[in-house]
């Protein structure tokens, strides 16, 4: 038994070998590694699965340090997909981890083949591309798990799993099926989301990283190159909300949770 074999000694021990085998055979992909997308990861890998695409677009920000898993003052600038690849692979060496600085966006879709995964996960932000992956995926033969919104939340206990049509009181949930409605589409499919119906409101006035060292514009260039400046979140965003480690990383949590669920009780 080598060392990643040993280093899941205690997951065999709760779900088999079987099952742990499976876990390991599991092809899944993750849209956006930020507060959510990088703790479903990290789990993911901890509990067997060597399989897994990572996609993101951005570097790690000074803001990210407060809630993102591979955000450190050391990682600040760093393609944010490299980072945490670097992480899990340190966590298994013998995981396949194909780490993509790109964004899901309609001119991107088709370079991801949704059908060699058995995951979809979304953790997107942009509600346009959140909705094209969510149709995507559910005309696909993966299986969808999505993120709604996880800023402005505090209580942990709230939060909860359900099928996307029945959650209820999530302002992007919300968004999202105005938008099918109004654009006359309808997932194809059932899927299950994350998601909290606490709404706090956001009691500092800050909107930007607050330093004159924003690595925020990026690029193959490294900070500051135009290349994906239209994906320079802090100042595109109509609005940013505070948000905090507790609850991103529960809901990433979540959603490997209930991937290692159905696949080990199968």
């Amino acid at each position: 038994m080598d060392i990643s074999e040993s280093a899941m000694r205690r997951t065999e021990l709760l779900v088999g070998k079987d099952a742990l085998h499976d876990l390991g055979e599991l092809r899944v992909i993750i849209f956006g590694v930020g507060g959510v997308g990088s703790w479903c990861a990290e789990s993911l890998v901890r509990s067997g699965v060597r399989h897994m695409t990572i996609v993101d677009s951005d570097r790690v920000c000074i803001t990210n340090v407060n809630r993102q898993l591979m955000a450190t003052t050391r990682t600040v600038g760093q393609v944010k997909v490299d980072a945490l690849k670097a992480r899990l692979m340190e966590i298994n060496p013998r995981a396949e981890i194909d780490a993509r600085q790109k964004i899901y966006t309609a001119e991107t879709a088709d370079d991801f083949d949704l059908d060699s995964y058995d995951y979809v996960v979304d953790a997107i932000d942009s509600l346009k591309d959140k909705a094209l992956l969510i149709l995507r995926a559910c005309q696909s033969k993966a299986r969808l798990i999505s993120s709604m919104g996880a800023a402005l939340k505090m209580d942990a206990t709230q939060i909860r799993v359900v099928e996307f049509w029945d959650a209820k009181g999530c302002p992007l949930a919300r968004a999202l099926r105005k938008k099918f409605k109004r654009d006359g589409v309808r997932p194809a499919r059932k899927f299950k989301c994350v998601f909290s119906p606490e709404l706090l409101t956001n009691k500092g006035t800050e909107t930007s990283c607050g330093t004159d060292k924003c690595v925020c514009p990026k690029g193959d260039g490294g900070p500051g190159d135009p290349a994906l400046a239209d994906h320079e979140w802090c100042s595109s965003k109509a609005q940013i909300n505070g948000t905090v480690a507790h609850i991103t990383a529960i809901f990433g949590l979540m959603i490997a949770g209930e991937i290692i669920r159905e696949t080990t009780q199968q």
